[in-house]
Formats: structure tokens, C-alpha cells, sequence
């Protein structure tokens, strides 16, 4: 069974960092698409980065790549996504994705990590 356990969120001033961290388990192994994703209140899930096997990135935004920054460890299965110069219109819930395939899709969640910031 795989799981993707997020941590890292919590509060910051405007102008802040934070680093988001998940962990996956039960994975047959590291051939999985990793990614971020975010959901505001009221507001539709967005991607936020993306990371493949080999360190492949992609991230939905070009402000966002500015900003943030995805990396991967394949041996602790887990992938990390620094935030740097938080802006209030970042806060959401961030949320960690995983699949197999080379599409766009992915096939496994975690619950996420709530980031809050401050003006």
C-alpha cells in the first residue's frame, strides 16, 4: 500500500522560506513521477512542481520556479519542495502526488500540509 506522508507547512511572514518534505512508502520502487500541488480556499488544486526519477523538473508557473525550488532523494524515497519569498497568495494546502506513468496524472495522494502566510 503507498503512502505519501507530507510535513514542513506552518506559519510565516510575508517574504519567509519553508521547506516541505514527503515521504513515500510502499513504493516497488522509484519510477515514479513525484510532484506538489496546492489548493487554496474557494480555489481550484493547482501544480506546483514536479520532479521524475533522474531530477527532471518541471514547475507550473515560471514566478513559481523564481521561488521555489523541487528536489528529490530516491533513496529515502521522498521529495522536498523549498519555498523561498512567500507571498500571501501562496498560502493553501500542499499536497504531495506520485505516479508510474508519463502523463499528467497522478495515482496516489498525500493528505497535505497546510502553509499559511502573512502579510
Amino acid at each position: 500500500q503507498v503512502q505519501l506522508v507530507e510535513s514542513g507547512g506552518g506559519s510565516v511572514q510575508a517574504g519567509g522560506s519553508l521547506r516541505l518534505s514527503c515521504v513515500a512508502t510502499g513504493l516497488p520502487d522509484s519510477n515514479y513521477r513525484m510532484a506538489w500541488f496546492r489548493r487554496a480556499p474557494g480555489k481550484e488544486r493547482e501544480f506546483v512542481a514536479s520532479v521524475t526519477r533522474s531530477g527532471g523538473e518541471t514547475y507550473g508557473w515560471t514566478s513559481m520556479k523564481a521561488r521555489f525550488a523541487i528536489s528529490r532523494d530516491n533513496g529515502k524515497d521522498a521529495i522536498y519542495l523549498q519555498m523561498n519569498n512567500l507571498k500571501p497568495e501562496d498560502s493553501a494546502a500542499y499536497y504531495c502526488a506520485a505516479d508510474r506513468g508519463s502523463g499528467t496524472a497522478y495515482s496516489y495522494w498525500g493528505q497535505g500540509t497546510q502553509v499559511t502566510v502573512s502579510s
